[in-house]
Order: C-alpha cells, then structure tokens, then sequence
C-alpha cells in the first residue's frame, strides 16, 4: 500500500509518520517539501503530486489551525482549511484513493451540554470554523472514500501546548486565571494517529464503513480543571519542581476577550467510532498524563 501524507510537521503530521509506516509505503510532506509539492497555497501542485505518486491513501494532516489570526486572514484561512482538501477529495476519487482528513468541534456552536453526535446541525462561530465546516462538505460532495475525523483540545508532547504553558506560567506567577466555561477532552496526537491507523486498515476491508466520525479522548473537562490536573501530576512526577504560583482560580471565557468566538461546549460524542471500529478511548487524563511524564 502506497500512502502520502500532508502536513507531516504539524502536531498530527509528526505522529502519524510513525502511526502509518507499518502500513506501506509512506511519502510525507510538508508545505517546504522540495521532492513533491506539499503547499496547500498551490492547488496545481497538490494535483500533481497525487497524480504522479497515485497513492492508495491520502492522509491531510495539514490546516490553518491559529483560530485568532484566521479572523484577520480569511482567503488565506479558506485556501488551507476548505480549497485544498478540496481539490485533494477530486484527486483522490480519480485515482481511487482513501482520503484521510482531520475536522473540529469548532464547527458547531457550542451551545448546550450534550456530546455533539455526527448528524448534528454545525452552526459555526469563527473563520476557522467555517473554513473546516467547508473542506468537509466539499470533500463529502466530491465522493471520493473517506474517513473524516472531528476531534478537539489537541495536544502533543512535540511543540507548545496548553499544559506546558501552565507549567511556565505556574513557575512565573503566583496567581494564574484560567477559563472555567469551555469543556471538552484533551486529546493527544498520538492517540488520533494511532487510531487512524487502525480505521485505515479497517476500511480497506470494510470500504462500507467510510464516513464521518468524532475522535476525542474520554471524558470532559474545563481549561481550569485541566490547569490544576496538569500542575498536581506535574508536582507528582517532579516533587522538586519550583511551583510559584499559590493560587489558580476560575474565570470566564469574558475574561480573556479574543478575536474569534470560542465554543464553550467542545463535549463530541464517539459511540459511532468506537462501535464501528472496535475501539475503546482512554480517558483524556491518560494521554496528559504520558506527555507530561515525557516533557518533565
């Protein structure tokens, strides 16, 4: 099995280049990639390079995914995040191939306190939101096979994430403000990587099973109580490590006025993928939990 990648240096990109080697053959690109056009700024290239690699699968892990500075940059947001999967769903139905695409919760509203099920009505609230409510409908519209992934509150041990910046903070300030009205799962790259693999291998068996899925960690939390799960493991793991701040307390998102609206209900609920896949999710503290013992 012949599988390119896009996207291989983000958060995602990086965990899946080990997730899928097992599986085949394996080209992973970047948007600087000099050996195939990677670039979701060029559309003719993204053509290219499907139609001379003919992969069997296609993974798109790249996206514009800084939500504030997207509200300031809305073609260039709409390119990435709609555009390009776009044109990457019509190569892919021409030369046969699965395409494997990452979505958000951002694209519903975040009203209420259910767990989004698949089949609910997106409703969404920033230019980051719409742009990968977008790349959905075109692939969905263009029908090639594939498999679309809603996730939310990503992290890595690679790179900067919220948990390393409340350890940061927490050893810079003695007081640290944290939202308190947001809920959703962190959710770990490795985890979306793994599980992609794993939906992969299923799907070229069961082609049926195709579709549109949520993929989240188990559980729920707030920012505020992920802030003092991370700072307590953090303190287990490390009893030496110089903690400053005496205090974290709750706020609302209010207090923290950002150029695009943010859901306060990322809760996704992922009984259609654990049913369909024969998985079951570890709760999100496991995940938080491992990255830490390896950032520490």
């Amino acid at each position: 099995m012949n599988i390119l990648l896009f996207g291989k240096g983000g958060q995602v990109g990086w965990e899946l280049q080990r997730s899928l080697a097992p599986l085949g053959e394996l080209v992973a690109l970047d948007f600087d990639s000099t050996d195939h056009c990677g670039s979701f700024t060029d559309l003719k290239g993204l053509a290219d390079t499907v139609r001379e690699l003919k992969p069997d699968v296609i993974v798109n892990a790249a996206a514009h995914t800084a939500v504030d500075k997207a509200e300031s940059e809305p073609e260039l947001v709409r390119q990435l995040n709609a555009l390009a999967p776009g044109r990457l769903a019509q190569e892919a139905a021409s030369v046969g191939a699965w395409l494997v695409h990452y979505s958000t919760d951002y694209v519903f509203d975040g009203s209420g306190s259910r767990a989004w099920v698949e089949s609910d009505t997106p409703a969404p609230l920033s230019v980051y939101g719409r742009t990968k409510l977008e790349g959905e409908q075109l692939i969905q519209a263009t029908g090639p096979r594939h498999l679309i992934f809603r996730t939310s509150w990503v992290y890595a041990a690679r790179g900067g994430n919220f948990a390393k910046t409340m350890l940061r903070l927490a050893q810079e300030r003695e007081r640290l403000t944290v939202i308190d009205d947001q809920i959703g799962a962190p959710t770990g790259a490795e985890l979306l990587a793994d599980v992609t693999a794993h939906a992969i291998r299923h799907v070229l068996q069961r082609s049926s099973d195709g579709g549109l899925y949520h993929l989240a960690a188990a559980g729920e939390t707030s920012w505020f109580d992920y802030a003092k799960h991370v700072l307590a493991q953090a303190k287990a793991l490390r009893p030496n490590l110089q903690i400053k701040a005496t205090e974290v307390l709750p706020v609302p998102t209010s207090a923290f006025p950002t150029p695009a609206q943010r859901p306060h209900n990322s809760r996704l609920d992922t009984r259609k993928l654990q049913a369909t896949f024969g998985l079951q999710l570890p709760p999100w503290q496991s995940g938080v939990n491992r990255m830490l013992t390896e950032t520490l």
